[in-house]
Order: structure tokens, then C-alpha cells, then sequence
């Protein structure tokens, strides 16, 4: 796949100025409440209206979307406001019935992004059409996956290409739905730099009070675009209640968030951030050394517990460095979710070094 690909002229061609707005409802209830929400978008900066038709539920039972009967209702959306339209496809016969009805956006959710053969039957009949196709990151957080929905997409022909950033499930708790995981779309972004990135804050944070601070993170990190959705009485929402707000509220919003320049050519500036610059490269370097050095203690522990014949894992050592190490954390203003992930990877590399010392002491 072309990393030099212009793919973000659509994007550019939308919006002369960031962010690209898709805002709509989760689903897509009744014909009422879809035209309510679209004349209440047409006060903001919507370009794009998305609302879902093909509800993919965890479990049976909920709400699984109006399905095709909900398509003529985006047509009249898109004659009556002006806005495109987009929807969710997850096989086949929704992508055949969202161009029948000149659907203008699709894009691929999380489960599916997670489902090489459905992408691929998706990339199957889009193949070489003009439509605006968005990928989803998948559920779990696997790059590879993420590029791999792209790439079959890219492979089809199509043109007007874009990914979407829309957090990662976690059986940890966090204070956000789906954990942001900001460094695996800011390697997306270094891999294809003219891919156009959005950002779900709805997805991401799960409740509305979350939602600006995730969008201005997304900002602050040069996505070009978000997706939020929206709903007239989202109390009353069929579905992800809890992560919707208003025309009204988003306006606002909106209004509150800066957009950021994407760097800054004078010459104070640059001298500037050169020099911090030097000073984390000297910390990255220092934190290797640091980690490195753990690790080979780490195995003279492993040596020491097979010449006892100790477990490897010590639980109640493993909980009560934890509990200190996320104190000192908030001492030192740095999160619980961050210090949880960091020394979780310390603590699994930590274990992988003593199995090597037990279980292949000559490598």
C-alpha cells in the first residue's frame, strides 16, 4: 500500500479548516426523530450525517437497529439539509443496499475491522466506487488488524480512504468506555501520514461529560477529523444514551475546543522545543538503561527461585508493589490507568526474563 497516497484530499475538499465534523444519532430510531436531529445539526458544523442502521449487539436481545426501512429516511436527510449521509456496513447485502440508496459515507465498525473475511467481501463490492469508506480501529488493540482492513480497502480501488479512532475494550477499569490507547493511532498515523484519522470521543469516553476532553486530545494530536454522535433527547436515546448529546451542546462545544496549528516556523519556537526535545531523548535513553538493568536483576531472581524451587509468580509481592507504585504515581501527577499499563508490561517482562533463566538457562 502507497503511503504517499493522496487519500486526505477528500477530507481537505470537505472542510477548509479541522475539524471535519460527522455528528447523527447512534441509530437511527424513527423517521421523526432522524429529521430532528439533522435540522438541529444544520445550525453547526456537521458535514456529514451518520446514523446507524445495522446495530451489531454483543448479546441478543437489544436493540439491533430499524435496518433497511431506515435508509429512505438518510436519503431525505440528505435532499432536505444537504448533508452527506453515512451508515454502518458490516457484510455484503448492507453495502448493496447502502448504495442503492446513495449512501455517500461507510464505514466498517470495530467487530468487523476484527473479521478479515468480512472486510475483504466488503472491499469485494465496493470495489473501485467513489464512495468515502471510514475503518473503524478493531475492538482489541491489534494495529496490524487495523492496517489490514485498510490495505483490503486500498486494494479494491478505493480512493476516498479514512480510519477512525474510536478507543479499545478493556477488561481493566477506567474511567473512559473503550481505553483511548493514543500511541497505536499515532503510529497509524506515522505509517500513513495523508491517511485521514478521526476521532469517536463517544466511543472513547461513554458518557457526555468525557466528551470534550477526548476530542481536544484528538486535536491536540492532529486528527482532521471527529465523529460524535448525537441525539435530540439523548436521555431517551434507543441506544448508548449515556454517550450523546444534543445539537445545542455539541455547538457549544465546538465552539470551546481549540484547534491547534500544526507547528510553528519561527525561529524562538523551534530553538525551543529542540531543546526539550534534547532533554526526553536523554530521559528515553536513561529509561532503557533503567530498564534494562530491572530485567537482569529480574533474572538473578528467576535463578535464585529455580535453585529453591520457588513460582515464578509471587501474587501478594506483585499486588503490593502495584498499590505502591500507583501512589506514587498520583504523587508524581501521572494516572492510574498509565502507571496500571506501564508497570503491567514491567512486571510481564519481568516474568518472561526468570522463565528464560529457569526454563533455557543458556540462552
Amino acid at each position: 500500500m502507497d503511503s504517499n497516497s493522496t487519500w486526505g484530499d477528500w477530507a481537505k475538499d470537505l472542510s477548509a479548516t479541522q475539524p471535519l465534523l460527522i455528528a447523527g444519532p447512534c441509530s437511527a430510531e424513527t423517521e421523526a426523530q432522524v429529521m430532528a436531529v439533522a435540522r438541529g445539526l444544520q445550525g453547526t458544523a456537521a458535514r456529514i450525517f451518520r446514523a446507524g442502521i445495522w446495530k451489531p449487539r454483543t448479546r441478543p436481545g437489544g436493540f439491533e437497529g430499524v435496518g433497511e426501512i431506515g435508509l429512505p429516511w438518510l436519503q431525505r436527510v440528505k435532499a432536505e439539509t444537504g448533508l452527506l449521509i453515512a451508515v454502518e456496513v458490516a457484510n455484503a447485502t448492507h453495502v448493496k443496499l447502502a448504495l442503492a440508496h446513495e449512501v455517500d459515507v461507510l464505514w466498517i465498525g470495530a467487530r468487523t475491522t476484527v473479521n478479515p473475511f468480512a472486510v475483504q467481501e466488503i472491499a469485494n463490492v465496493l470495489q473501485n466506487t467513489d464512495k468515502i469508506v471510514l475503518v473503524k480501529n478493531p475492538v482489541n488493540p491489534d494495529l496490524a488488524l487495523w492496517i489490514g482492513a485498510i490495505e483490503r480497502l486500498a486494494k479494491a480501488g478505493i480512493q476516498k480512504l479514512g480510519a477512525v479512532h474510536r478507543g479499545f475494550s478493556t477488561y481493566d477499569k477506567s474511567r473512559y468506555r473503550n481505553l483511548p490507547e493514543w500511541q497505536i493511532a499515532i503510529e497509524l498515523q506515522r505509517k500513513f501520514p495523508t491517511l485521514p484519522l478521526f476521532c469517536d470521543p463517544s466511543h472513547i469516553a461513554g458518557k457526555r461529560d468525557l466528551l470534550q476532553e477526548v476530542a481536544q486530545q484528538a486535536l491536540d494530536l492532529n486528527y482532521q477529523g471527529l465523529m460524535i454522535e448525537t441525539h435530540c433527547t439523548p436521555d431517551e436515546a434507543w441506544s448508548d444514551a449515556q454517550q450523546q448529546i444534543t445539537p445545542e451542546r455539541l455547538a457549544e462545544m465546538l465552539a470551546d475546543l481549540r484547534i491547534p496549528k500544526a507547528t510553528d516556523t519561527a525561529e524562538a519556537y523551534q530553538a525551543a522545543l529542540r531543546n526539550l526535545r534534547l532533554h526526553i531523548d536523554a530521559y528515553d535513553v536513561k529509561l532503557l538503561d533503567i530498564l534494562g538493568n530491572r530485567m537482569q536483576i529480574a533474572g538473578e531472581i528467576g535463578l535464585l527461585k529455580k535453585e529453591n524451587n520457588v513460582a515464578v509468580l509471587q501474587q501478594d509481592r506483585w499486588n503490593a508493589l502495584l498499590e505502591k507504585m500507583i501512589h506514587g504515581g498520583q504523587e508524581k501527577e501521572l494516572s492510574q490507568e498509565f502507571i496500571l499499563r506501564i508497570f503491567k508490561a514491567i512486571h510481564q517482562e519481568s516474568i518472561h526474563h526468570q522463565e528464560q533463566v529457569i526454563y533455557n538457562p543458556e540462552s
